[in-house]
């Protein structure tokens, strides 16, 4: 039987669980994983910067500040990371999108690294830098580029968390 014939699914409730995608974790509308994940994402860009840095200088600064830039990054996503798991929980719109699902499934990976990255560096910040630590590196610039965009694809595509209102000036 097609979807749309099937008596148990109310297309009108069906309709308005996929339109309600209203972020519920803002300040004055303005949903806070979006504010919150600009600096999870620069600091797991500053962690491939300073290892690239060390591997090109020898400096020993590099390592100490990678280390430091990838707890914060890490910490930072961890809260980002719980934002955006509630809002995914309890948005309908959100939660019936498997694009939704998709960013879920890839920040998930990305926390996994940067925690791993964070932690090979304990102890050891230079010699965990190579190889181990730059390549954790560039696993996380990449899955932070995948999973940005498919955030992104979820805001400009589908419009979550995006006000219903449009330009609110509160």
């Amino acid at each position: 039987m097609p979807r749309d014939e099937d008596p148990m699914i109310d297309p009108i409730e069906e309709k308005r669980a996929l339109q309600d995608t209203e972020s519920r974790i803002a300040i004055h509308g303005h949903p806070l994983h979006a504010m919150l994940v600009a600096f999870p994402i620069a600091l797991t860009m500053c962690v491939l910067g300073a290892d690239l840095l060390y591997w090109w200088t020898g400096d020993e600064f590099w390592p100490r500040a990678a280390g430091w830039a990838a707890f914060g990054g890490f910490a930072l996503g961890v809260v980002a990371g719980v934002t955006g798991t509630v809002e995914l929980l309890i948005v309908p719109g959100i939660r019936n999108r498997s694009a939704s699902w998709t960013h879920f499934i890839l920040a998930v990976m990305l926390l996994s690294v940067l925690g791993a990255n964070w932690v090979l560096r304990i102890g050891d910040p230079e010699g965990a830098v190579l190889p181990w630590g730059l390549a954790l590196s560039l696993i996380a610039a990449g899955l932070t580029a995948v999973t940005g965009w498919h955030g992104g694809k979820l805001v400009f595509d589908y419009q979550i968390g995006v006000s219903p209102g449009g330009n609110s000036r509160s």
